[in-house]
């Protein structure tokens, strides 16, 4: 028997053509990241939806934990004029 060879985990990100931010997709796996490129529009921008494209090897991403929210978010609890309650946004901005 041969041994199955398993291709690095790439997470998928796409901006739509309305939108301003990249959003998760999904995940694929590709042997490079090239290949997780074209992989990618074919999946997840058949139908042309799609402005950009960003794959990203699943192991390189650094994310908090949850158990950790604590320390890491308490400190902006403080510092209420960073959060947009205080401003009235005109019916005519698109993008908040």
């Amino acid at each position: 028997m041969t041994e199955k060879t398993v291709w690095p985990l790439f997470e998928v990100f796409i901006r739509s053509r309305q939108g301003l931010s990249h959003v998760h997709a999904g995940s694929l796996h590709a042997a490079d990241a090239k290949m997780a490129l074209e992989n990618a529009r074919d999946v997840f921008t058949r139908r042309g939806e799609g402005s950009s494209i960003w794959v990203v090897p699943s192991q390189t991403i650094t994310a908090s934990a949850p158990e950790n929210k604590g320390e890491l978010y308490d400190p902006a609890d403080s510092k209420i004029y960073r959060h947009p309650t205080f401003y009235d946004v005109p019916d005519d901005v698109e993008f908040i």
